[in-house]
């Protein structure tokens, strides 16, 4: 039997709209290290969440791993999910989608990381601009909040990108696109890209 889960009833009922996503069990551990990702402090891992989550002794860690390895969820359909919150709640009625794609390197070590590989680094600082990890094509709605001078980008949709793998950039991030469209069919839609 797996132990109760400490998640706070407010950010539970967040979550609440990424359930139909995962099948219960799955929940309990998406559930389980959005809080350990939120609490952490230092290590933004899948290890620092367990820890973050006070997990560590209670769950395995490879059921973690498990969970973003193999178990059936899909990216696209949380991002979407997470998208109508974002529209339900923080956007006013019939507003414009204001949405934002750029691409980014997220730096990564090891033989075995799927898809990594010496890449441009637009936000290095100094000479090189190069980097080895993978590349991201990120989509995100434009939130404009009342308390800050301008809108903040919240990430909903992303696609990884491979080098040589016959699939630019642009393509991923018109793929994206197409993806938030069917999901709001009824919005206009103004988009800013890098």
């Amino acid at each position: 039997m797996l132990p109760p889960l400490t998640v706070p009833p407010s950010l539970l009922g967040l979550l609440q709209v990424a359930r139909p996503c995962f099948t219960a069990p799955s929940f309990r551990t998406f559930a389980a290290l959005v809080t350990g990702l939120i609490v952490q402090t230092r290590r933004r891992t899948v290890v620092g969440m367990l820890l973050g989550a006070g997990l560590t002794r209670a769950w395995p860690h490879d059921r973690a791993h498990y969970f973003f390895a193999r178990a059936r969820w899909s990216a696209d359909q949380l991002g979407l999910a997470l998208a109508h919150l974002i529209v339900d709640r923080l956007l006013p009625e019939e507003a414009a989608l204001q949405v934002a794609v750029d691409d980014t390197l997220f730096k990564r070590r090891g033989k075995k990381v799927y898809g990594a590989a010496w890449q441009h680094d637009g936000s290095a600082t100094g000479p090189r601009k190069t980097g080895f990890g993978n590349n991201w094509v990120v989509l995100g709605l434009l939130v404009p909040l009342p308390f800050l001078a301008r809108p903040i980008c919240l990430p909903v949709l992303a696609r990884l990108w491979r080098p040589k793998t016959g699939r630019s950039k642009v393509e991923l991030a018109r793929e994206l696109v197409g993806v938030l469209l069917a999901a709001f069919p009824h919005h206009h839609l103004d988009l800013v890209g890098d």
